[in-house]
């Protein structure tokens, strides 16, 4: 299990990027994808997120997807 703290950081920090069109998708995924187990609230959050993140979107709406993509790394460091 990593820190929560860490976590919490890394996670408003790619959010920030990406919103910002400074990270591509396939970064944020990997890195989504990457994440380890953490202690709840945020244990379902990122759990959540890596779900969302598995399987390909390509079929869907860019804007929709990066909309959905912002609120689920939202959703990780705020619980």
């Amino acid at each position: 299990m990593k820190k929560v703290e860490d976590l919490v950081t890394s996670a408003r920090t790619i959010h920030d990027r990406y919103a910002a069109g400074r990270m591509e998708r396939e970064i944020v995924r990997q890195w989504v994808l990457g994440l380890g187990a953490y202690p709840e609230p945020h244990g379902s959050r990122v759990q959540e997120a890596s779900a969302w993140f598995k399987p390909s979107r390509d079929a869907m709406d860019p804007v929709e997807i990066k909309i959905a993509d912002l609120a689920r790394l939202q959703a990780i460091y705020r619980p």
